[in-house]
């Protein structure tokens, strides 16, 4: 049974949570402070966070830092906060994906089985499918369904190893420029944009209208499976 970990002050969100969670056979638990997550967190390992930035105690970011100096379990931020600084902000400190309160529970239950399959996925996997297209990690050779291969820059080749490494995980700009180009690239979205549509017109069947590779507005980037 996977084990998720609602953070969140307000009761009528989480007891919600509770309700339709458990009625899908996750096994829930609750806090409701920065400091009552982290104790939980210890004391029962989750398998996923579902965390809200606005905490009594201290700011969920700080949650985020300190599950993400011991645990990899995927990090669901769910924060009524719009601007997307702060959604930045809990990507570069490790949280997996992103909702907007107001919330549906459908779209929720989506972000979430996304996240957990993500995190299942891990790296046994060499050889992944982008359109027409498949991508084998190990031999870094990326070839057409006949047999052709298409040839990628050792940049191209980075980015793309680097958010297919991260299914459905939204990556913010700053992760991935750091990544890829290194300390002090934080700012060169030029950069980021411009390789983006490359391995657009390289892989997908459409650039124009992308269904792997795909931009999050204002806040990064995702691979799609």
């Amino acid at each position: 049974m996977t084990r998720v970990l609602v953070v969140d002050d307000e009761p009528q969100i989480v007891r919600a949570l509770q309700i339709n969670l458990k009625a899908r056979r996750y096994e829930v638990h609750v806090a409701g402070s920065g400091t009552a997550a982290l104790k939980v967190a210890a004391q029962y390992p989750p398998d996923l966070v579902i965390l809200d930035l606005g905490l009594p105690d201290f700011d969920g970011v700080e949650v985020i830092r300190g599950l993400r100096g011991w645990t990899e379990a995927p990090i669901l931020v769910l924060s009524g906060r719009t601007d997307s600084t702060d959604k930045v902000e809990a990507l570069d400190a490790g949280a997996d994906d992103y909702v907007t309160k107001p919330f549906g529970i459908d779209e929720l239950l989506a972000r979430m089985r996304a996240v957990l399959r993500r995190s299942n996925l891990g790296q046994d996997e060499p050889v992944v499918t982008v359109g027409g297209a498949q991508v084998d990690l190990s031999a870094k050779r990326v070839t057409l369904e006949g047999g052709d291969d298409i040839r990628l820059t050792p940049t191209e080749w980075h980015l793309l190893e680097v958010l297919i490494r991260h299914p459905g995980k939204l990556m913010s700009q700053r992760q991935l420029l750091t990544e890829v180009w290194g300390p002090g690239y934080e700012n060169a979205g030029g950069n980021l944009r411009f390789y983006m549509g490359q391995l657009r017109r390289k892989l997908e069947a459409d650039p124009g209208r992308p269904k792997h590779l795909l931009t999050e507005p204002g806040m990064g980037y995702r691979f799609e499976p």
